[in-house]
């Protein structure tokens, strides 16, 4: 018997609040059910997430006393029913329906009444109950991050939720090495794909609709990665010069690594390091396709006993470990799995990191830190506590002009059919 496609996702779900990341449970789950299926998991599993905390409060209202731990599955299959309901193309009472259905396959035939009863209550009072929601649970974000960001960022604060809300756009980098952005704008259009170029970075293309790489044009040969704006702009703050050996000391799943090489052609020798091996091989293939050469390491930037006999290196890139705060749109699981006290332990993560990678840097040499996160405890902060600390660390000012500038760095936050939220500071070693 084929797979059930709601029930499917709801134990995808139900992973999910159990403290499993969906770049864990998702790929399993698509393997349950038919190809022609998958693009609807996964719309209802992102979609889902991406209104999580909205969906619990409404889930809160309607139900009587709190589900059981063991029914995580069934809350989830509740919540997925609320996003087909308030977010999705798909009819009401198809919604309804074929939610119902997914208890039993389940194996939890007596959450059928509940769901029916839940869910038509839900369409009979949608606006009394939505209407009684909390800011924070209105707005679909976990009260601890609505309360930062509204703090940090007051004035940007409504576009980075509705950012944090929608389903991010598709962009793509292009390889220069191979072609200029407006010879594959033309590509594109003779294929009829709708795009248009990027503003922050000079490479960067966005696609009007999401499709698959393999309609891409020359993409196979290395015409173009997949790579958010912002992501882009790493390359631009390292600015390798010829000659440089450039060390990338988080570097999977290779993207940075990649645009570092193909604007660097001169560069001596770039060397790719991730802590983790498995994910060391996904910046090895995106090396293979497009035909780029870096030496890769396995290693751990914050004691990198392996990269030692390599330095000293003239750049350093660090694209630390972080909230991921500034893609939640991209991860929107970080709604459920990141909670507040964790903040204060990745900074602490990121210092020991700038502390383990500066000794590898060639006095005059440039370091650049970059998270994808948007809270000043992980960017300023961790900048400032470094500089404090280390006697020979200059920050620099970063004279672009996109993003916001901040004390250290720069800001990039994420916009509506825009980039994603990525931070980034320049030191140098005196």
């Amino acid at each position: 018997m084929a797979a059930n496609l709601r029930a499917t996702a709801a134990r995808t779900l139900g992973q999910v609040f159990g403290g499993r990341s969906l770049n864990q449970a998702l790929p399993a789950a698509l393997q349950q059910v038919a190809a022609a299926d998958r693009p609807l998991l996964q719309q209802l599993c992102y979609g889902t997430l991406r209104l999580g905390p909205r969906y619990q409060a409404l889930l809160g209202k309607l139900l009587d006393k709190p589900l059981k731990p063991r029914d995580r599955d069934v809350e989830a299959l509740l919540l997925l029913g609320l996003y087909q309901l308030e977010d999705s193309r798909i009819p009401d009472h198809a919604a309804v329906a074929e939610t119902v259905s997914a208890a039993s396959r389940l194996k939890k035939p007596w959450a059928k009444g509940l769901c029916n009863a839940l869910l038509r209550r839900f369409l009979r009072e949608r606006e009394e109950l939505c209407s009684g929601l909390a800011e924070a649970e209105g707005a679909a974000h976990p009260e601890w991050l609505y309360r930062q960001l509204l703090s940090q960022w007051p004035e940007a604060f409504p576009g980075i939720v509705e950012a944090n809300n929608l389903q991010p756009p598709m962009t793509l980098r292009i390889n220069q090495r191979l072609t200029s952005r407006e010879s594959y704008l033309q590509e594109l259009r003779s294929v009829d794909i709708a795009a248009h170029p990027g503003w922050l970075s000079g490479e960067a293309i966005y696609l009007d609709s999401p499709i698959d790489v393999k309609y891409l044009p020359g993409f196979a040969d290395g015409a173009a990665s997949v790579q958010d704006e912002a992501a882009q702009l790493a390359a631009q703050v390292m600015a390798a010069e010829p000659g440089e050996r450039i060390l990338d000391a988080c570097a999977a799943p290779g993207g940075k690594s990649c645009h570092i090489l193909e604007l660097g052609e001169e560069l001596a020798e770039l060397v790719a390091a991730d802590v983790d091996a498995t994910r060391l091989e996904r910046v090895q293939e995106n090396l293979q396709r497009l035909k780029l050469d870096a030496r890769c390491v396995v290693a751990d930037a914050s004691s990198p006993d392996a990269l030692k006999a390599l330095a000293p290196f003239d750049r350093v890139l660090v694209d630390a470990p972080c909230s991921a705060t500034g893609v939640i749109r991209r991860h929107p699981d970080v709604k459920f799995l990141r909670r507040e006290e964790d903040i204060p332990a990745l900074a602490e993560l990121q210092l020991a990191i700038l502390r383990g990678l500066w000794p590898l840097l060639r006095p005059g040499g440039r370091l650049v830190y970059a998270t994808c996160s948007v809270l000043r405890q992980e960017n300023d902060g961790v900048i400032e506590a470094f500089t404090a600390e280390t006697a020979d660390a200059l920050p620099e000012t970063i004279e672009k002009g996109w993003g916001v500038a901040t004390l250290y760095g720069r800001q990039v936050l994420p916009s509506a059919g825009g980039p994603d939220g990525l931070y980034y500071a320049a030191l140098q070693k005196r």
